[in-house]
């Protein structure tokens, strides 16, 4: 990794925080399970620190996944769905879609939104009764994952299926334990309590989805424990990939670099999606916080304002000549740009090790407890609330509230501009939103961010209101034409979806944020 900026006090900023990782011997006290590495009291802490030895932990289960996956594969299922939200997918989704093989396995599909067209998508394309579902939810709660398998079920159920057409990933002790034992699932992989779901890449919610779809996972576990190997106490820190990634991300955004701008080799994007979620989830609170920008367009470096860091993650194997241009444009234009290289693929599941104790690191020199989230209730408090008010028999409706022209006019330097779309997610109105994010940028240097609603509500939604009061929101919503019940509740999914949106539009409200709400087409229109 080399971190490089031109601004002296960036640098300064990078030393002391480097020192102080080395002065407080802060990588021994975080292997030791020294809680006062962040805070004074233990709890929510202390039980959370199981990921630092995942790998080994887990090694002994590889040839159980393994033959797990040929009972899969010998039962000739065309589809594995994967049911959960935030942590219980993003992991899987960048394991998968950069190492998993190309044939001969089932097709995944990941379904991590609620919007009545997305659920609909899925069911028209698979045969519910040769799919497996994997019902991945740590807490066994989620509002999201639950209302999905109680969809599915019933779709199940009418096409000839059981309960053996699932699978639980969950904690020990949850409510989808006990479901699952009473609903007669193929299996239940109880996941270690002490591993927050952000950091659960190479827990079983990761690793069972590897193991479906051929991924190797030795050879997966193995790149993360010659990682850890690398960022043990023993090395010195000036020469720890995780405290070098750590200290620059801390000590950047202490000099007010703290939007960290994440680019990646084209095979890597869903790597940054997964960043995402953890570096928002685990620094976003306090009022303070490092925002994570991905999927925005690359642009000359003079739509770039003072407040970004620029990580590069760069494949060796890949088409990195455009990438590799804009980043050396940033570089010599002062911009701060940290590089990390991978040389294969192979080096993905240490990638994801080195974040997670950077992360960790980072947090203890910010004095953040960094596997907390505590302002993500505040938006499911106000969800429920509406969901409790609301008649049945009619859709909670969403009207707009002010408009984007007036959000933007009122635009400072080193704010953001979030755009949050309880909308389908579709290719085309991705573009628009690369389009838009693009304008923003140019015209008034500030960063910008994009997410799909309600899955953005397990990952940045936790910054958004706990992080430094700096957002622009604008909030895009669209009209349900088609209603789909859920058995069991008495509300469909384009109430529960809107209810949602209107719930983090309170809590944002509730929170000083600016935030304006339009129509997809609406907006498009403009």
């Amino acid at each position: 990794m080399r971190a490089c900026s031109k601004g002296q006090p960036a640098g300064a900023q990078v030393t002391a925080a480097l020192d102080l990782i080395e002065r407080r011997d802060i990588v021994r006290r975080i292997w030791q399970g020294d809680h006062t590495v962040w805070k004074s009291n233990p709890e929510g802490i202390v039980d959370k620190l199981g990921w630092l030895n995942l790998p080994s932990q887990l090694a002994g289960s590889v040839l159980d996944l393994e033959a797990f996956a040929k009972e899969i594969s010998e039962a000739r299922h065309k589809h594995i769905v994967l049911l959960g939200m935030g942590g219980s997918t993003l992991g899987a989704d960048a394991l998968c879609s950069i190492l998993a093989p190309g044939t001969g396995h089932p097709d995944l599909i990941i379904l991590d939104s609620v919007v009545p067209s997305s659920v609909a998508s899925v069911a028209k394309v698979i045969d519910p009764s040769r799919t497996i579902f994997l019902v991945s939810s740590k807490s066994g709660m989620t509002l999201e994952t639950n209302a999905l398998y109680s969809y599915f079920r019933r779709l199940v159920d009418q096409s000839g299926g059981s309960g053996r057409n699932f699978v639980a990933i969950t904690d020990a002790g949850t409510p989808l334990e006990v479901l699952a034992e009473e609903e007669d699932f193929l299996r239940t992989f109880l996941n270690p309590s002490n591993v927050g779901g952000r950091y659960s890449v190479l827990s079983y919610f990761g690793l069972v989805v590897a193991a479906v779809l051929g991924i190797d996972l030795a050879s997966l576990l193995l790149s993360a424990e010659e990682m850890i190997v690398r960022c043990s106490p023993d090395v010195p820190v000036a020469e720890n990939p995780s405290v070098s990634l750590g200290t620059a991300l801390a000590g950047f955004a202490m000099s007010g670099h703290n939007k960290l701008t994440i680019l990646t080799s084209p095979k890597l994007t869903s790597f940054a999606r997964w960043a995402e979620q953890l570096i928002a989830e685990s620094t976003g609170k306090d009022g303070m916080g490092i925002l994570p920008v991905v999927g925005e367009p690359v642009l000359d470096s003079s739509a770039y304002g003072d407040d970004r860091v620029f990580v590069y993650l760069r494949l060796a194997e890949d088409d990195n000549g455009v990438l590799d241009k804009a980043m050396a444009h940033l570089q010599d234009a002062g911009h701060p740009v940290i590089n990390i290289d991978l040389q294969t693929q192979e080096d993905l599941a240490g990638e994801f090790y080195r974040w997670e104790l950077a992360t960790a690191i980072a947090g203890s020199i910010l004095g953040l407890n960094p596997f907390d989230q505590p302002n993500v209730e505040l938006a499911k408090r106000a969800t429920d609330q509406i969901l409790s008010e609301h008649n049945n028999d009619e859709l909670i409706e969403l009207s707009s509230i002010g408009s984007v022209d007036n959000l933007l006019n009122v635009v400072e330097p080193n704010q953001y501009f979030a755009i949050m779309a309880y909308v389908q997610p579709d290719l085309r109105f991705e573009q628009f939103v690369t389009d838009l994010r693009r304008r923003v940028m140019q015209r008034h240097k500030v960063a910008t961010t994009f997410g799909y609603g309600p899955r953005y509500l397990h990952s940045t939604g936790q910054l958004h209101k706990g992080g430094p009061p700096t957002g622009l929101f604008l909030q895009v919503v669209m009209s349900h034409r088609d209603e789909i019940e859920i058995p069991g509740r008495s509300y469909t999914f384009g109430t529960l979806v809107n209810a949602q949106a209107e719930g983090d539009f309170r809590a944002l409200k509730s929170m000083g944020r600016q935030i304006v709400r339009v129509g997809v087409e609406e907006l498009i229109a403009q």
